[in-house]
């Protein structure tokens, strides 16, 4: 690479253009570059959502769920299996391997849902997962004066907002239905013989519009289309309708006869527009509309975050609103953060610098490549699509010590041989100086790199979050050598025209010279110093912590209510707006978005029963003992209110990867009451544990219900299908729709229901079947009961489960995990018939924590790979790494000083290190080796020499580095998760490191030396 040295040396106005160019480029590509929060990654799951309207969990289970199963086993490659049965509705999930072709996946899914021979009406809905999609927005929307909110978003605002190039979807709560009730009236429609369905049918046969063939002219062939239509209430109140009753007056006595009775729907109902509320949605109490906006799995967050409110301020003559929920906020605080710990880094890296050098231009020249580099990898990640975000903001702060490192060696190398020169300043000398010094950087610049290939052997979501954090440090490394041997050089010409001629050797090298003496002479004891203290850090161990991400406390909080499945929305209501009362008497909550009747957070399904609120609370809170509070106070006013109503609060999860901090506890049995005490008897247990918060449990109550078990052999007498009873018994217990229908210039939707509502068993008993043989009460054809069961079965890779979970409160989640296990078997006595697995997010964290120390292996390979190529001799590779074996003394003691456990962004920090560290080995072998080749000198004589050239070099680079991170390991900023464990694991090895390769890699160099050395000594 020494041409491109000499070819900037000649041509150094095009290099300092071409340089410009970069510059430009790259400020250009940083500033086009999507600003996100999280790595645009998409999991490998698909989620399948099967409505069946009116069946229940039972039916769901057997009718929709374990068909489709059986079905998706048979797909290539599904890891897991999960699936939940609710009435009229299931959710089954299913989970892949990371690098899946999730497209081929869904056509198979796809496909595989047709061929399961579902019943007729059911609805069908396949959902995959990506960061992106997740909400961006919650606003809450208000009118001022007389707005009609719900019109202008439907007219204006949301046609507008879908127009946002990246918006992906909008989903608002709170909405208005217009609905045309027809309420009918059950004795009328009894004694002409109508049902609900009958009605709907002969109502739907009004709409009528189908092509009816050709007019053949002379000239021209015109089509003839048939229509039929009711376009106005009034006529949808004359609409005639057809009884199969004789008798048109209702007071008649009804035959069995068939004929057509001159009766219109007026007579049998009343017809209204109404308005109906599905779901009600509060800000602070105040009635409100709610506005989620999710954007496109590529789009640019915060540029989509602007232009929506570029779009609402538009009208805010007509609307306020507040934002309960904002993503944009926390990526720019996110953003800001690093942007400010990256240049407080390449400041502190530059005072490190001159503080060795003592020369502001030699300094300038050294961290020109911080930004030449950083610029130039903003190229790159554009091109490849990649977000600025924590992960690529983080490599580039993480980077800014690394990337002056080369140039530090160069300008050091030019600088230290140019005081020596007598002949002063020439292309040739500054050709020479890199040149020496270009084997042991280009060398230590690609064993940084490749230490980064083997994060490909890490599976799952960590593989993929941490691949922009890779390749952002990969793509500045390689600039930086770039840079270190075209442009640095140039400077170094231009700048050192006069300088002080070479000092004598400074009080510091001339100790250092007599500590490598002296080492060499003891090498026992020093090795036995090594060890000793690498020993003692590994004590370290068990008092850090070993959890896949530090917990960090969040500042908003999710909670829901739940009352029993039967509680209709009004008294849902009732009871919400008391807790809401109390969350605004609550000093520590600053504000409260509701939604009473509207999805739940984990299961997607809208329940009347259910109130989900979104809690901001104020930056001094205690969110811990918070949480204790708010669940107390939550359960005791919806206990008071509804007995059996479920409280839960917890931190907001706001993406990224799994924090892995959860506890599960597994139940199966085909059991289903065992199955129910079982997990209540664990719940129980795991909320005894100080340890744990956010206790769950997935196994729901039961819940009444009535089943009529038709008799067959009294069905078939009466000639009467099971259906037919069915769809009557259906008819009388829930409104039937008729569908959107245009009345008045308006499209409505059109509802049919009785006046009166069955209100016992006895009714239901009584409801008439129409028969060969005349109507026939249902307790004739079958047996009614009420029965206890339960609202949904769960089951995990085709076995009935009950998961109970917490999260684990600290950090160290692989001991309370085998704490809570162990505590399972030895505390509850589980029936004989369930059985129980333990585990959770230490399982995965093991996992990964196996494969990051696989990676670390295959990198220390690599490592000998390039440095045997590097230096051609078998020995040489082993002298270098030796220097790692030490790294974990300053890591760990780093981590216990800080209070940091084991992490993955540790495990990532010492992955770094194996390329970091060797780089100031490289730099002092390959000073021993030119010593002994080209000046032929002795072993010895080559170790002190080099160790005293290489010192100001070696402490340049290893100051630069730690400098740099001071920043991010002294930053309190939540949602950085890369930065402080991964700072403090890297400071510390390179600074323990950095001192004892200093002493043990010459030690470890006479050893492998030893019989030569010997001789040398003896001559």
């Amino acid at each position: 690479m020494n041409f491109l040295t000499r070819f900037s040396l000649k041509n150094a106005v095009a290099v300092f253009i071409i340089s410009f160019l970069l510059i430009l480029g790259g400020l250009y590509s940083f500033s086009s570059l999507k600003v996100d929060l999280l790595p645009n990654i998409e999991f490998p799951q698909l989620s399948v959502e099967v409505i069946y309207p009116g069946a229940s969990p039972e039916d769901m289970n057997e009718q929709v769920t374990t068909k489709l199963e059986e079905k998706f086993k048979a797909i290539e490659g599904v890891k897991k299996l999960q699936s939940t049965s609710f009435e009229s509705i299931s959710i089954i999930n299913l989970e892949f391997p990371f690098n899946t072709d999730m497209d081929e996946v869904e056509r198979q899914v796809e496909s595989l849902m047709k061929e399961a021979n579902l019943p007729e009406n059911v609805q069908t809905k396949v959902n995959r997962f990506s960061f992106g999609t997740f909400p961006i927005y919650n606003i809450s929307l208000f009118a001022k004066g007389d707005t009609n909110v719900q019109q202008l978003l439907d007219d204006t605002i949301i046609p507008e907002l879908k127009k946002i190039n990246g918006i992906n979807s909008i989903s608002v709560g709170g909405m208005e239905e217009d609905i045309v009730q027809i309420t009918v009236d059950k004795q009328k429609a009894l004694q002409y013989g109508l049902s609900l369905t009958q009605i709907k049918e002969q109502i739907n046969e009004k709409f009528l519009a189908f092509p009816a063939g050709n007019v053949q002219t002379e000239t021209v062939q015109i089509p003839i289309r048939v229509q039929q239509k009711i376009e106005t209430i009034k006529q949808l109140e004359n609409l005639p309708l057809s009884s199969p009753m004789m008798n048109a007056s209702p007071g008649a006595p009804a035959s069995g006869q068939q004929a057509s009775a001159k009766i219109t729907l007026k007579d049998v109902a009343t017809i209204e527009a109404v308005t109906e509320q599905g779901e009600i949605t509060r800000y602070n109490l105040k009635p409100s509309l709610s506005m989620a906006i999710t954007k496109k799995q590529d789009a640019n967050t915060v540029e989509v975050a602007e232009k929506v409110l570029n779009v609402l301020d538009k009208y805010k003559d007509k609307i306020d609103y507040a934002i309960g929920f904002d993503s944009a906020e926390g990526i720019k605080k996110s953003v800001e953060t690093l942007v400010r710990e990256g240049l407080l880094g390449a400041l502190f890296a530059s005072i490190a610098v001159l503080v060795f050098l003592r020369n502001v231009r030699a300094t300038i020249i050294a961290i020109v490549s911080i930004p030449l580099s950083l610029l130039v990898a903003s190229i790159f990640l554009q091109r490849m699509d990649i977000s600025l975000n924590i992960m690529t903001l983080g490599g580039m702060a993480v980077a800014v010590g690394r990337v002056v490192d080369d140039s530090i060696v160069v300008i050091e190398n030019i600088f230290r041989r140019v005081r020596k020169s007598k002949t002063g300043m020439t292309d040739e000398l500054v050709e020479d100086s890199t040149k020496e010094i270009l084997k042991a950087i280009t060398s230590s610049t690609i064993t940084t790199v490749v230490v980064f290939l083997p994060l490909g052997l890490v599976g799952g979501v960590t593989g993929e979050f941490f691949l922009p954090f890779a390749l952002t440090i990969v793509f500045s490394l390689l600039m930086s050598l770039v840079v270190a041997i075209t442009i640095v050089p140039i400077l170094a010409k231009f700048s050192f025209k006069k300088v002080p001629p070479e000092e004598k050797e400074g009080a510091l090298q001339r100790a250092y010279g007599r500590a490598i003496e002296w080492a060499l002479n003891h090498k026992k004891t020093v090795l036995l110093l090594s060890v000793l203290l690498l020993g003692s850090s590994f004590a370290i161990v068990p008092k850090l912590g070993f959890t896949f991400i530090p917990n960090e406390e969040q500042k908003s909080l999710i909670a829901a209510v739940e009352l029993p499945s039967s509680t209709p929305l009004e008294k849902t209501n009732d009871v919400s707006l008391e807790i809401e009362n109390m969350f605004a008497s609550m000093k520590e909550i600053e504000e409260v978005t509701a939604g009473i009747g509207s999805r739940d957070f984990r299961s997607g399904l809208k329940r009347k029963n259910q109130a989900n609120y979104f809690i901001t609370l104020k930056e001094d809170t205690n969110v811990s003992a918070f949480i204790k509070k708010l669940e107390k106070e939550m359960e005791t006013i919806a206990q008071t209110e509804v007995k059996g109503a479920k409280i839960g609060v917890q931190e907001l999860q706001t993406g990224g990867p799994p924090s892995n901090n959860n506890v599960n506890i597994d139940l199966y049995s085909t059991n289903l009451n065992a199955l129910q005490q079982a997990a209540k008897d664990v719940e129980a247990y795991l909320k005894t544990r100080d340890d744990l918060k956010y206790v769950t449990n997935n196994f729901t109550d039961k819940q009444k219900q009535v089943v009529v078990n038709i008799d067959t052999n009294k069905a078939m007498e009466y000639g009467v299908s099971g259906f037919q009873i069915l769809g009557t018994i259906a008819d009388q217990t829930r409104p039937v729709q008729v569908g959107t229908l245009t009345l008045d210039e308006e499209e409505r939707t059109v509802q049919l229901s009785y006046d009166k509502q069955m209100a016992s068993i006895e009714e239901l008993e009584n409801t008439l079947i129409f028969t060969k043989f005349g109507p026939v009460p249902v307790k004739q054809l079958a047996d009614v009961q009420e029965v206890d069961t339960f609202t949904s079965i769960q089951k995990l890779d085709g076995k009935v489960f009950a998961r109970v979970s917490a999260q684990v409160v600290g950090d160290n989640i692989q001991k309370v995990t085998q704490d809570v296990i162990n505590g399972v078997k030895k505390e509850i006595d589980l029936p004989k018939d369930v059985s129980f697995e333990g585990g959770g997010g230490s399982d995965e964290t093991v996992e990964t924590f196996q494969q990051l120390g696989l990676a670390m292996v295959v990198a220390i390979g690599l490592v000998y790979i390039t440095m045997l190529i590097t230096f051609g001799k078998a020995r040489i590779p082993f002298i270098i790494l030796s220097s790692l074996v030490f790294v974990p003394i300053g890591s760990l003691l780093g981590l216990f000083i800080a209070n940091e456990p084991m992490s993955v962004s540790v495990m990532i920090g010492l992955l770094m290190l194996i390329g970091i560290v060797t780089t100031n080995a490289i730099v002092l072998v390959d000073r021993i080796g030119q010593n002994r080749e080209q000046k032929g000198m002795t072993i010895r004589q080559a170790l002190i020499e080099a160790g005293k050239t290489r010192l100001r070099p070696i402490l340049m680079t290893a100051f630069a580095t730690v400098a740099a991170l001071i920043p991010l390991a002294l930053t309190k900023s939540s949602g950085t998760l890369i930065s402080k464990g991964l700072a403090i694991t890297v400071i510390g090895g390179l600074t323990s490191s950095t001192l004892l390769t200093l002493i043990l890699v010459p030690v470890v160099y006479e050893l492998f030396f030893f019989r030569q050395a010997k001789k040398e000594r003896q001559a």
